[in-house]
């Protein structure tokens, strides 16, 4: 039997709970505890709507989703605001709904999407002609020399044609 055991069982097992645990169990107890006769009864009112009537300047400023300095300095001059006797500023509701609707814009349309890339800027005519030469069996090297021999400039007015650029221009008009 353990010397702590007051139970008179040889079996006795000791569970040590720290005194700041046994504290906190005993506050818990009372906290949740019944309230007794002796106690003064307070009678509480549910309200069953409540608007609020003014925002502190943090509250308006993440009600706006900015930065507090922000708030202060691009915000907070435009605003007419409450203060209070110990320097509190206060941000009435509709002071901060008057704002949000005056900088309130009408929704843009999806903007007009370019392709990427550069633009095609060969003349139909060349684009013609290599197509012809392509066809007669010339290959894409000596297109390229031809184009090169007679001074065609490329789409973006480079003066040096290659098998490639009249591959990719063949490819393009297909």
């Amino acid at each position: 039997m353990h010397h702590r055991c007051n139970t008179g069982h040889s079996l006795c097992t000791v569970v040590h709970v720290s005194q700041r645990r046994q504290r906190r169990k005993s506050d818990k107890v009372k906290r949740h505890a019944h309230p007794s006769a002796s106690s003064p009864t307070i009678a509480v009112r549910r309200a069953t709507h409540v608007e609020r009537l003014a925002y502190t300047r943090t509250q308006a400023a993440e009600a706006l989703g900015v930065s507090r300095s922000t708030f202060d300095r691009r915000v907070l001059p435009l605003l007419e605001t409450v203060e209070l006797p110990w320097g509190t500023r206060l941000v009435p509701v509709d002071e901060l709904e008057r704002f949000v609707n005056e900088g309130r814009r009408p929704a843009r349309g999806r903007a007009q999407t370019v392709p990427p890339g550069r633009p095609a800027a060969i003349p139909v005519g060349v684009v013609q002609h290599i197509q012809a030469e392509h066809a007669g069996g010339k290959s894409l090297r000596q297109i390229a020399c031809d184009l090169n021999a007679s001074g065609t400039p490329t789409a973006h007015g480079g003066a040096q044609w290659w098998p490639s650029t009249v591959r990719a221009v063949l490819l393009r008009a297909a």
